[in-house]
């Protein structure tokens, strides 16, 4: 039997499996990951784990044929990471169903939209589908304007994103556990590449605000790149050595395992960052989580003031000023944090995008409406309000900030 759900995309991480898992279980196997291409090495050396014994895992390099027919024939096709569009063309021409997934268009800069060239490719990809059987699984609250600019996916555009494991906690003994060292100092969190636009001389500009301040804390900075030699220059320049240590590439277990303890997370990456699934990890450990208001996932998940704090891209002041604020006062870290693990595991979590993709699917008459707990699905009550699967707003990003902050 055909499966009736294909998922197609470059490789499959520890951001995508517990939402494959929940798919696979609610479809009673009913659903595949065709995986196109091996696991970038730089990932291998960060510590994610290529996959080989998922039970809906398939190889296309391996069975190609196979996975042709998989595309071709299975009743609605998830399409996204490649940017390879021969996978899902001969479907497209044949008119057969696709959901795409996508992050946004112009991670660089809007104007680039003028591009003759990008232009053409943007048509062929996406403006010629308009009016076809062909969604768009928005990751990241930028994408809508950024495909409405293309007069693409017209009323066809829905909230999404990545969804990292779920975990829960006995808040109690999580908050109980969190600070640094044994006099449980503030402690904040930094995990990234060291890019250029993940801006981690950003974390270090916080430290140095909190120590200039005379304010008790420490700050982590985990991860590796070609920025990571200067930082540790300007770590031993500023005297923040006592304060500030940069530990090296961590697995995702311990990356989660350091959120547990953590109080704040700067989240610092720009416009550049599509999603940034170390928000959801970071929200589902009760952290509040301070961020850049251009990162894709940040509009989606975090509401300013409520579950977490919202700084204005190129105004790091307002992220140094929120890092004072917070080290210094623990019961609105708590508050915080708490509505953050609440945003995580009440809506934003993989059974629960799950849940809402399948309900939207048959909403949409794709495939056959699914169960929920023995009775059908009604996507009123599963796709929350703002949650995965809901319409996504076109916002443009010039007025984002101003949307989430006021």
């Amino acid at each position: 039997m055909e499966p009736e759900i294909v998922f197609v995309s470059n490789y499959i991480n520890h951001h995508q499996i517990p939402f494959c898992d929940a798919m696979y279980r609610r479809t009673n196997g009913s659903f595949l990951f065709i995986q196109t291409e091996p696991m970038e090495e730089e990932r291998v050396r960060m510590g994610w784990k290529p996959q080989e014994d998922l039970p809906y895992l398939r190889f296309f390099e391996r069975e190609p044929d196979l996975c042709r027919t998989l595309i071709l024939d299975s009743q609605v096709v998830l399409f996204g990471g490649t940017d390879e569009e021969a996978y899902i063309q001969p479907r497209l021409r044949a008119g057969r169903p696709v959901v795409r997934y996508s992050e946004r268009l112009y991670k660089e800069a809007q104007w680039k939209a003028v591009s003759p060239r990008g232009l053409v490719k943007k048509y062929e990809d996406h403006v010629r589908y308009r009016n076809a059987p062909v969604y768009l699984l928005c990751a990241g609250a930028y994408v809508p304007d950024d495909f409405h600019i293309i007069r693409a996916y017209p009323g066809k555009m829905y909230r999404w994103g990545y969804f990292p494991e779920k975990k829960e906690y006995d808040l109690e003994k999580l908050f109980a556990g969190k600070g640094y060292g044994p006099d449980r100092l503030p402690y904040l969190l930094w995990a990234a590449r060291f890019l250029d636009w993940k801006h981690p001389e950003l974390a270090l500009l916080t430290a140095k605000t909190l120590k200039g301040q005379g304010i008790a804390f420490h700050l982590d900075m985990a991860g590796g790149g070609e920025l990571k030699g200067q930082i540790q220059e300007w770590i031993d320049q500023e005297g923040l050595a006592d304060v500030v240590s940069l530990v090296g590439y961590r697995t995702p277990e311990e990356i989660r395992s350091m959120m547990e303890k953590a109080d704040l997370y700067l989240m610092t990456s720009d416009r550049k960052e599509g999603w940034g699934a170390v928000v959801n990890e970071a929200m589902n450990s009760g952290c509040v989580v301070l961020a850049d208001h251009m990162a894709g996932a940040v509009p989606y998940l975090v509401k300013h003031g409520e579950n977490g704090i919202i700084y204005q891209d190129g105004r790091p002041e307002e992220l140094f000023a929120a890092a004072v604020s917070l080290a210094g006062d623990r019961g609105r870290r708590r508050k915080l944090g708490e509505a953050a693990y609440r945003t995580i595991t009440e809506v934003w979590n993989p059974d629960r995008a799950a849940a809402s993709l399948l309900a939207l699917l048959g909403e949409l008459g794709l495939c056959a409406p699914r169960m929920l707990c023995g009775q059908e699905m009604d996507p009123a009550e599963v796709i929350a309000p703002d949650g995965p699967c809901s319409p996504a707003p076109v916002i443009p990003e010039r007025k984002m900030y101003r949307f989430l902050c006021g």
